[in-house]
């Protein structure tokens, strides 16, 4: 009897009866899978958060998030969000920064790259100096869909073309290109199909556009080209500048675009706003 018995226990242990529960994802501990979310990028985590509650709690963990935060998270939460970063937990404050947030009167636009939070900064024409822009003669205001500020700025005719404008931005370490998001004709809709009217378009294949960059520690650019390409938008590009970790404070920038030769007009151009953006980004520059 006692025999029988301990061939029963046997069994019931580890043989045949029945089979020891195999490990599962349940079965991670939260603070592993904290550990590896740090080294995959946000998308990914936001969809292994969906696999189990283990998953989407180790996805709220703030450390995660804040290695894939820019260094100036804090100084973006209280500019741009208008709130105490203590307020916000880490992932709050990525998603938040992730969609485009407008400061200084909406005239300009910031925003991280969802995939690398590498950030981004617009600048309306709206921010910008720009000779004879209260003449109707020269300029027209023009309310667009293809603009993020959802007006951009139409020349019809002029003399002396001069665009300059300013930002004082905190950036974090990095190399980044200035560029202005301009096209030649005018864009309109004609039975719900765009179209552009380039009738206007002239002088700008007579002498070449003169961009100019410049930093409040000293570096320099510049470059020049003929304006052809009519009826995409496209980005100039004025030059890079490069932003050291170890600086601390914001960076002011001043920039520029002329075409001041007063030998003939050119006009028929639109103006949208500035770019920046880390200088890998200008292979897909579409998406702006």
């Amino acid at each position: 009897m006692g025999s029988g018995s301990s061939g029963l226990a046997f069994e019931s242990e580890g043989g045949s009866g029945s089979s020891p529960s195999r490990p599962n994802l349940d079965d991670v501990p939260e603070s592993c899978v904290s550990s590896i979310f740090m080294y995959l990028d946000p998308p990914d985590i936001c969809k292994l958060a969906k696999l189990n509650k283990t998953f989407h709690g180790a996805s709220l963990a703030d450390f995660v998030w804040e290695t894939k935060l820019p260094s100036n998270y804090k100084f973006l939460v209280e500019k741009v969000l208008g709130q105490s970063p203590e307020s916000l937990s880490k992932k709050e404050i990525y998603a938040r920064l992730c969609q485009p947030n407008c400061f200084d009167d909406g005239t300009k636009q910031v925003w991280l790259d969802k995939s690398s939070g590498k950030i981004c900064v617009a600048v309306s024409y709206k921010a910008l100096r720009i000779t004879g822009i209260d003449d109707r003669r020269y300029w027209n205001h023009i309310s667009s869909e293809e603009s993020r500020f959802s007006t951009i700025a139409y020349l019809q005719q002029i003399w002396w073309f001069e665009v300059g404008g300013e930002l004082e931005f905190e950036f974090p370490g990095g190399t980044y290109s200035l560029l202005f998001r301009l096209q030649l004709g005018k864009p309109s809709k004609k039975l719900g199909r765009r179209t552009c009217n380039g009738d206007r378009v002239h002088g700008w294949d007579i002498k070449p556009v003169r961009f100019q960059l410049s930093t409040s520690n000293g570096q320099q650019a510049s470059s020049e080209c003929y304006l052809h390409q009519q009826g995409n938008w496209g980005h100039h590009h004025v030059g890079d500048f490069v932003v050291d970790n170890t600086n601390a404070g914001p960076l002011r920038l001043k920039f520029s675009m002329m075409q001041i030769d007063c030998t003939h007009t050119k006009g028929g151009v639109c103006l949208d706003s500035v770019l920046i953006c880390p200088t890998e980004f200008r292979e897909n520059l579409k998406q702006f």
